[in-house]
């Protein structure tokens, strides 16, 4: 019991800004802990879901979007946008894999870059924007946990791309299957008990998100870093908004 409370405390220091000092991190248990990075997601997207619903009754609904996306990225430190941006950047300006993993190692951002974040933030801003309000929390929540489930295959499937002791190291490879089976049971039940029956689309949605993407990194660098988990984890959570403001 006291292993699983350090490992999802773990969690949560290694994928928030919350103020979780008290607690020792331990880094050599990050793998086992990303079994329950989908809890984390359940606690971000229901605080980010009470700020905009607190704030839609007072403001403009583009406001509060805005706040409501605000909360999100400070919550994480930008650590997804962050990973994002270095991806844009190494793979629109690397020819070939030595190329690509030198760029991911300069922490300047460039022109993909900065497109890649202006084009993340505007997208969620407009979809959250436009969430039917009386599905917002569900659509938040979801996204949040499916898009942090995505490190879970990537980091079980995919070895890492270069050698380092980054923190995407400590995940690639490093992610038994037993977490990956519990991991996707806790997201399933989650997302299950948001969405019900409309569940479905956001899940395929984000499995077509992580295996295009795994795909792509392998082919092109022969693994992944820590700022293509953040990338992954970024599209993902574009594509369940997109889901929830689809119209049949």
């Amino acid at each position: 019991m006291i292993r699983i409370v350090r490992d999802i405390a773990t969690a949560f220091q290694f994928l928030t800004r919350l103020p979780l000092k008290r607690l020792p991190y331990d880094t050599s248990g990050l793998s086992r802990s990303a079994k329950f990075f989908p809890l984390v997601g359940l606690a971000i997207g229901a605080l980010g879901s009470v700020v905009y619903l607190g704030l839609v009754r007072h403001l403009p609904v583009a406001i509060a979007a805005l706040l409501s996306l605000a909360f999100l990225v400070l919550a994480t430190g930008g650590l997804h946008e962050d990973g994002l941006a270095d991806v844009a950047d190494a793979f629109g300006g690397g020819w070939n894999r030595e190329q690509i993993l030198a760029i991911l190692k300069d922490r300047r951002i460039g022109t993909f870059g900065a497109l890649a974040i202006f084009l993340s933030v505007g997208l969620r801003l407009l979809l959250l924007a436009n969430l039917p309000l009386g599905r917002f929390a569900a659509y938040v929540v979801s996204s949040q946990v499916l898009c942090r489930w995505t490190a879970l295959p990537l980091g079980c499937m995919l070895p890492a791309a270069c050698e380092s002791s980054g923190q995407g190291a400590r995940i690639a490879r490093q992610i038994s299957a037993g977490s990956l089976a519990i991991g996707t049971l806790i997201t399933v039940a989650i997302v299950l008990c948001a969405l019900r029956r409309a569940m479905w689309a956001p899940i395929l949605s984000t499995l077509a998100v992580t295996l295009l993407s795994g795909v792509y990194y392998w082919r092109r660098i022969g693994g992944v870093t820590g700022d293509c988990f953040g990338a992954t984890n970024q599209l993902a959570e574009i594509a369940v908004y997109l889901c929830g403001v689809w119209r049949l």
